[in-house]
């Protein structure tokens, strides 16, 4: 476990294993998260749009997989309504 002291200014020094393991260089920008009851620095890609490039291609469309699912669905109602009416 690993202790930082808050200096007057506010500032953390953030420890060089955690600083190496997450790419922690000067300049680079976290975000604080509060959540709780605990802070949380979450590292920011210098290039979101870049860092969220192909975040949603891999894998099956939502929407697709619900319109099927309605397809099949409506089908079976179809069907029983049509087993009342010959039965």
């Amino acid at each position: 476990m690993s202790v930082a002291i808050v200096s007057e200014k506010g500032w953390i020094v953030v420890p060089k294993k955690y600083r190496d393991k997450y790419g922690l260089n000067p300049g680079t920008k976290v975000q604080v998260v509060d959540y709780g009851g605990c802070l949380s620095l979450v590292p920011l890609p210098e290039d979101p749009i870049s860092a969220l490039r192909g975040m949603f291609e891999s894998g099956p469309s939502l929407s697709q997989e619900l319109f099927n699912e309605s397809k099949i669905s409506d089908q079976h109602e179809e069907d029983k309504v049509e087993g009342l009416r010959s039965g």
